[in-house]
């Protein structure tokens, strides 16, 4: 749950599951730190070593394409 506004505590979130490649352990906790940075994020992480990645967030703050911008960004391919 966000810590400013409670956004979380109820149903409406989503909830994204996804390999992808490109990770590396910088990559990865700049990618973690800048998406849990958007509105709405709420739970970021990653394994960097299998590209696997996981990511809670409020569709209505934050759009998928904004998350798909800074795994691109930050030269990770992942197909959602």
């Amino acid at each position: 749950m966000c810590k400013e506004c409670g956004c979380g505590e109820a149903n409406g979130n989503t909830k994204l599951q996804f390999t992808a490649t490109g990770y590396n352990e910088e990559n990865a906790k700049k990618v973690e730190k800048t998406l849990l940075g958007l509105p709405g994020v709420m739970f970021v992480h990653i394994h960097a070593d299998e590209g696997e990645t996981w990511i809670d967030y409020d569709p209505k703050k934050t759009k998928m394409k904004e998350i798909m911008k800074v795994l691109d960004d930050n030269g990770i391919d992942a197909d959602i």
